[in-house]
């Protein structure tokens, strides 16, 4: 393939990605004003399971399989790729049954665990959560099948049927639950538990949806497909036992890294409402929603831009490790932390100045909500370092270490979460994933140091300054909220709180870009790599 139709392949596979991604933030929106946190809370207790048991059912084989065919499309032996890809069919068809089964039976079993000594006002019944979680796991019958044949596409470099399928899953997954909520709870007057039920069901609608449109590629596309297999040269055999050895080593590592925040989760789902209770704290089943649901929608934006930008980097660091250009490497790995840094601090701390008027702007006004938000999310900052320090890692091929890592934060998470939320509430299941995480980071980091001889001061001196312009950019924004929040309180509805989010935030953003501006910051970390920034430059020396 060439340079240029891979470029463009890839193009089409982010630009896919991200507008799956935008439509998943959007849709909760809609979602918050008709079922409340109530139904946010129920809606978290089943999708935590479902991706646990997701994972569990395709053992990462998908994410490794674009990998395994493209290494032997190289080589051309295309007859690999495609007795992997009959064999994988069978197998992700199989472990496909076999968790929807489990987890068909396991629901009403797992339910009244998530459910101990539940606090809310508007308690789910046992039955409530045992209906979502069941109708989520129909979706566990395609997905996997789904993720293969993605990868199997992925592996001869064409990137159209991923992009496309996600996006039409999405819709699909998108337009089924608010469509079936709304006609549950506003056409039909039905309860809750109803709606929520037909929501989760939407995963199983998305995928079908999904797989229509990989099936008309595979039609499509087969007589080429065949084409490439008269062309193999047949001169290797690959058992299917080191077939999947192969895979599993490729996938592994990475697909354990994809499960972090849902293993973080799953500690919550198991310990939260028991400690919630233990400790008296009201509540219990809207704080989860509000953590795991609505508010995460919200702490994740700057997440996923932040680390969209600094990962297009990482693909020169696995350049540099492999030609062992040791000081190139140094440069390029202080380059995508300054950049994530720059990007995800001021991001972040902004939302948690303006957690309650943001809650406010997005859902509704709630106390408990505003207050989830504003402690929520700075610690997006550690997801941020996670997810780029994690893909240092494989592009340095020390992948290996993010499962201690993981391990590690997972143990902490475990340790402290159930007495931290009966000492503190809610935020302590915040705290706990903070240190948690924090370690996991730390270890990740440390790693890095160790395998690479990387010297994180200058970064440290770097990301000091960035504290000192969001120290100065809080300073103003501070009075400007409480100024607005005065005249306009954002307590009484949504434009209120819009309004003092806009305007907070213009005031804040400008701030920070005119002290990174005036100070040369900008400039240091991206040079002219960003398009505005060449022309900027020169206009500064014109004038």
């Amino acid at each position: 393939m060439s340079t240029s139709k891979l470029f463009r392949g890839t193009a089409i596979l982010t630009a896919g990605t991200m507008f799956s991604r935008l439509l998943g933030l959007v849709y909760i929106f809609p979602f918050y004003a008709m079922v409340g946190p109530q139904g946010g809370e129920l809606y978290s207790y089943a999708y935590i399971l479902y991706t646990l048991m997701l994972s569990a059912a395709t053992m990462g084989l998908p994410l490794a399989v674009s990998k395994f065919v493209a290494k032997y499309n190289a080589l051309e032996e295309y007859g690999v790729g495609r007795k992997l890809f009959k064999s994988g069919l069978v197998t992700m068809s199989i472990t496909g049954i076999v968790a929807f089964i489990i987890l068909y039976l396991i629901a009403p079993y797992a339910a009244p665990i998530i459910l101990n000594n539940n606090t809310s006002e508007y308690a789910h019944s046992v039955d409530d959560v045992t209906l979502a979680i069941r109708m989520v796991s129909f979706a566990l019958l395609l997905v996997p099948i789904m993720s293969l044949i993605r990868g199997f596409f992925q592996g001869h470099e064409s990137m159209g049927p991923t992009a496309l399928s996600q996006v039409v899953e999405q819709l699909a997954r998108i337009l089924f639950i608010l469509g079936s909520v709304f006609i549950v709870l506003k056409v039909m007057n039905g309860d809750l538990s109803t709606a929520i039920g037909m929501a989760t069901f939407a995963a199983f609608i998305g995928a079908v949806a999904s797989l229509l449109v990989l099936v008309w590629y595979w039609y499509k596309r087969k007589r080429h497909l065949d084409e490439l297999l008269e062309k193999d040269k047949g001169t290797v055999e690959v058992s299917y036992k080191n077939m999947y050895k192969e895979l599993i080593l490729y996938a592994g590592p990475f697909v354990f890294a994809g499960l972090t925040l849902p293993l973080f989760q799953f500690v919550d789902l198991l310990t939260f409402n028991s400690a919630m209770g233990t400790g008296g704290h009201p509540r219990s089943g809207d704080a989860f929603g509000f953590i795991n649901t609505f508010s995460h929608k919200l702490v994740i934006i700057p997440v996923t831009l932040a680390t969209s930008f600094a990962l297009t980097l990482l693909p020169t660091i696995t350049k540099s490790h492999v030609s062992g250009n040791q000081e190139l490497l140094k440069k390029q790995i202080s380059k995508v932390l300054q950049v994530l840094m720059f990007l995800t601090l001021p991001a972040c701390i902004g939302l948690a100045l303006l957690g309650g008027p943001a809650f406010t702007a997005f859902f509704s006004y709630d106390e408990l909500g505003s207050t989830i938000l504003t402690w929520y999310a700075p610690v997006a900052i550690l997801l941020a370092l996670f997810t780029v320090s994690a893909a240092i890692l494989q592009g340095i091929n020390e992948q290996r270490h993010t499962i201690i890592a993981i391990l590690c934060g997972l143990a902490i998470k475990f340790i402290l979460n159930y007495f931290l939320i009966i000492k503190i509430g809610a935020i302590g299941s915040i705290l706990a994933t903070a240190i948690g995480y924090a370690v996991t980071v730390g270890y990740i980091l440390y790693i890095i140091y160790k395998k690479t001889q990387f010297s994180y001061h200058f970064v440290v001196r770097r990301s000091l300054l960035m504290v000192i312009f969001i120290a100065i950019m809080s300073i103003v924004v501070i009075p400007v909220e409480i100024g607005l929040n005065a005249l306009l309180p954002h307590s009484e509805g949504t434009l209120n709180a819009s309004i003092i989010i806009v305007i907070s935030a213009v005031v804040g953003a400008f701030v920070y870009f005119f002290l990174s501006f005036r100070s040369k910051l900008i400039y240091y970390i991206f040079g002219e790599s960003l398009p505005f920034m060449g022309k900027l430059k020169r206009f500064k020396r014109s004038h």
